[in-house]
């Protein structure tokens, strides 16, 4: 890159990381710090765990965001600086940009985060797979997805409980329920909800026929009583099943009826759990579970109604298909929102979602700012 083109970058780059750090209201993010701060300094502040672990998550991540933030401002200060005093075809020059290459990809993760804005976007996540069309290769399919999803929250450093899972007949799994937890779990992870496609040369038949299977994902926010304070549910709408929970057993599965099905009859609603260690644990859990759906199925309703009024029109969440994961006849995994696409399905699989999260949320920005 040529020193006019480099210095150009920089600046504009420059100007976009302070309207970004302006974006986030620098002066309120201060005021809530110290704020937080002198909570944490009271004496009696750990009498109440729950709430004290609640305020230093929240003082954890505003101090992580404000430092950011600075490092960048200070970060592409540094660089047009620098800039300005390096000569055309200076050997200095080539350092330079890969500075700045470094500023811009920081910033692009930084970046991402400001999409991040929705009331629900900084809470952790519940994930439900499902198996759909296409039998075994479905339900190995719905594994494979299970997998992945496990694997982008380890690069993402959240932690992941299975609460409930029902393995396929010969291969896979028919449903599990998935409890992730970490900064902002729910905001990138909304990328995933809808049906999956995958085409493959199939393992499960003699011929290796190329098949076409599909799995679903719904995506719920985890969130707090009071988030659920205004939905009651009432007992004569509950059908309540226990069973025995499968899976290879363990410390976090009790082999015993203690698993609970609730079915919330108006809604059509079902949702298990089986990894606590009592049938009256499980219960709770699972209460929590659809409580959340309802919560997101009223939001979700509450969009469809503005759409219907705006005249646009907005298909069924389950139905849509989302992305596509082609094995063959060539190598490809593209996201039919946003565009976004890899040839490296292989990487993808293996939890390599973090872009495909990026773009999804970039382009539900721009579909919210066309509303």
């Amino acid at each position: 890159m040529e020193l006019f083109e480099l210095k150009t970058a920089a600046k504009d780059l420059k100007e976009r990381i302070e309207r970004g750090w302006a974006c986030l209201h620098p002066a309120a993010i201060a005021q809530e710090i110290f704020e937080l701060q002198q909570k944490t300094e009271d004496p009696h502040f750990w009498d109440t765990p729950d709430t004290a672990r609640e305020i230093a998550q929240r003082l954890a991540s505003l101090q992580k965001k404000e430092k950011l933030w600075k490092s960048l401002t200070s970060d592409i200060s540094g660089v047009c600086e620098l800039l300005e005093m390096v000569q055309e075809n200076s050997p200095e020059l080539i350092d330079m940009e890969g500075e700045f290459q470094q500023v811009a990809q920081k910033f692009e993760t930084a970046e991402t985060a400001l999409y991040l804005s929705g009331e629900y976007d900084d809470r952790g996540a519940v994930l439900e797979i499902n198996a759909g069309a296409g039998g075994t290769e479905a339900q190995d399919f719905a594994e494979m997805l299970l997998r992945m999803e496990l694997r982008f929250a380890e690069r993402m450093g959240w932690k992941s409980e299975i609460l409930e899972k029902s393995d396929g007949l010969e291969a896979g799994l028919k449903s599990v329920t998935v409890e992730i937890t970490g900064e902002n779990a729910f905001g990138y992870l909304q990328s995933e909800k809808g049906t999956h496609r995958l085409v493959r040369l199939s393992p499960f038949n003699a011929k290796n026929l190329r098949q076409t299977s599909f799995a679903g994902i719904m995506v719920t926010p985890v969130l707090k009583d009071v988030d659920t304070a205004d939905i009651v549910i009432e007992e004569k709408d509950l059908r309540v099943d226990t069973f025995r929970a499968q899976g290879a057993g363990g410390q976090h599965v009790n082999k015993t009826d203690s698993a609970i099905r609730i079915t919330h009859l108006p809604s059509g609603i079902v949702v298990s759990c089986q990894n606590q260690r009592s049938q009256h644990q499980n219960r709770d859990k699972a209460m929590q579970i659809l409580k959340s759906r309802l919560a997101e199925e009223r939001r979700l309703e509450e969009e469809r109604k503005q759409a219907a009024l705006r005249g646009a029109h907005v298909s069924a969440e389950w139905g849509s298909q989302i992305r596509n994961y082609v094995l063959h006849p060539y190598k490809l995994v593209k996201d039919l929102r946003s565009g976004y696409e890899s040839t490296n399905p292989d990487e993808v699989l293996d939890g390599d979602l973090e872009p495909f999260s990026r773009k999804y949320l970039e382009w539900k920005a721009g579909q919210e700012n066309q509303k």
